[in-house]
């Protein structure tokens, strides 16, 4: 069966000039299939189905398709970010999801609402259509495994001792989504935005990829993400990449990849740990804990420069990472902390010392560069102290001898104090509460509205590369045509077989004859 999905790809291929006998060749299809389906073009041009889906019955309800299309986009993003994916978590994301899209139809009543009931043979054809492997059944892998931190712990404990590692050459790295110019929901600032159709900047969001060693007196420069590659702020203030205090690279979900991932160890990671081991009379070899997210490949070693041999990863189990994954250790909440102040600073100090407004500011004035300063300098401000402190459960012998007692109450109530104060004073409304609330939104997971944003922005992505691999297509379809020509001026007598089979090659045929 052919999907709707892949019936649409076909019309477009055709109607972008693709012959129906190359359409059938491509997809292994007879031409009368192709030609069935480009009969019904307009019908399937009407049809809007979830990935999978070969056909939509009159018993199926659109608001379905919307689900399994959000359905997708959000475990796609919760792979992104390492997280397991159960059936039963899906199933209830699923129901969440319909029940928040009918109620947002008109006449909703409460038996619509409670229609769907994501149900086991439901979740079958939802896999089965779409595809998806990784998913756990249900209750497994399902909440935190504590023992598996134990026994993990008690591991890596062993190891760094067999090993002969020291605090200094054991590092932890773990991203973190920014929603950079995001302001507590109380404000009149956030109220407004919400109140105004269209963009909404404080949905704009980036990807930060922290790392430190466990002794607290390195940090290695961050790697951001982002959605732009050369951001409109760039040009105005002349930003120079290569000068940045992170490693800037982009991507359309502005997302840690891979490959990107690949790219700071080789370029940020392995040159700077190296230096700072060599400055320091250490051993040259490197430990990098870290979660098993997809970004973080298993064999990343084997991807390593000959001179970052040295360096090697330890994974931490599934569903441990927030017991023991140091980043997580209040690391990146007071790194959150930190920028929120930084940005109120930031506020306080443009409104007081100029005319403009804070609404003014924000709207206007508050762009990506600023971001870059303030995360620099929120970075800067995590200290040695919060660092080495946040191995105490997967390492606790490397932060023995450090007063730790009270560490978390001590740095974070004066910090969300000063930001209240600071709030209060250009005239915004904001609590303690506000505060946590805005630091716990930024890893939040996306809103049903959201994963509608990013699905049509993959939606446009897809159709840009289909445009884009077609063009060149094309584009080598002419070279390939003036290349004969040209040769042709070489053939005096216009030799009929080399015509014909030049043709042949083209897929031109007897037409050469």
């Amino acid at each position: 069966m052919i999907t709707v999905e892949v019936k649409k790809e076909i019309i477009k291929k055709y109607e972008r000039g693709m012959r129906v006998a190359e359409i059938a060749r491509f997809y292994k299809k007879s031409t009368s299939t192709i030609c069935t389906i480009l009969k019904k073009k307009e019908e399937i041009r009407g049809l809007d189905a979830a990935k999978g889906v070969t056909r939509i019955s009159k018993q199926r309800p659109r608001v379905l398709e919307d689900v399994e299309k959000l359905l997708l986009v959000w475990i796609n993003e919760k792979q992104l970010a390492g997280d397991t994916v159960t059936e039963n978590f899906i199933c209830e994301k699923a129901k969440a999801l319909y029940t928040d899209l009918v109620s947002k139809l008109p006449g909703t009543s409460t038996e619509k609402e409670e229609g769907f009931k994501a149900s086991r043979g439901w979740f079958d054809n939802f896999k089965r259509r779409s595809g998806i492997r990784s998913v756990a059944k249900h209750g497994e892998a399902a909440s935190l495994d504590a023992k598996a931190a134990e026994a993990f712990a008690t591991e890596f404990q062993k190891l760094m001792v067999s090993e002969c590692y020291l605090p200094e050459q054991v590092f932890n790295c773990d991203e973190t989504r920014l929603f950079w110019k995001k302001m507590p929901k109380r404000t009149y600032i956030t109220e407004e935005e919400n109140a105004m159709p269209g963009h909404k900047p404080m949905k704009d969001h980036l990807t930060l990829l922290f790392c430190a060693n466990a002794s607290g007196d390195f940090k290695v420069k961050p790697l951001l993400v982002y959605h732009s590659e050369n951001p409109r702020a760039f040009k105005k203030c002349k930003v120079q990449k290569s000068q940045l205090n992170v490693m800037w690279r982009s991507n359309s979900k502005a997302w840690v990849t891979r490959m990107l991932f690949i790219e700071w160890i080789n370029e940020v990671f392995g040159p700077a740990v190296k230096k700072y081991l060599l400055e320091k009379n250490l051993p040259l070899k490197a430990l990098l804990v870290m979660d098993n997210a997809p970004a973080h490949p298993p064999g990343f070693e084997d991807d390593l420069l000959e001179e970052f041999e040295f360096i090697k990863g330890k994974f931490l189990p599934p569903n441990t990472t927030p017991i023991l994954q140091p980043m997580d250790q209040q690391v990146i909440s007071n790194f959150k902390k930190l920028y929120i102040k930084a940005l109120f600073q930031q506020c306080f100090e443009v409104t007081k010392g100029t005319n403009l407004t804070l609404r003014e500011f924000w709207k206007n004035h508050f762009h990506i560069v600023n971001c870059l300063k303030i995360i620099d300098k929120a970075w800067d401000g995590v200290t040695k102290r919060t660092l080495c402190s946040a191995w105490r459960k997967l390492w606790p012998d490397c932060v023995l001898g450090h007063d730790l007692e009270g560490l978390a109450h001590e740095q974070e109530a004066p910090v969300v104090n000063e930001i209240v104060s600071l709030g209060k004073t250009m005239g915004l409304e904001v609590s303690e509460d506000d505060i946590q609330e805005l630091v716990e939104e930024h890893g939040q997971e996306l809103t049903t509205d959201e994963l509608m944003d990013l699905h049509r922005e993959q939606q446009q992505k897809v159709m840009e590369e289909i445009s884009s691999a077609e063009e060149k297509k094309a584009t080598q379809f002419i070279c390939e045509v003036f290349q004969i020509v040209t040769n042709l001026q070489t053939f005096p007598e216009n030799d009929p077989a080399f015509l014909l089979g030049e043709g042949k090659r083209l897929g031109i045929g007897e037409e050469w004859k």
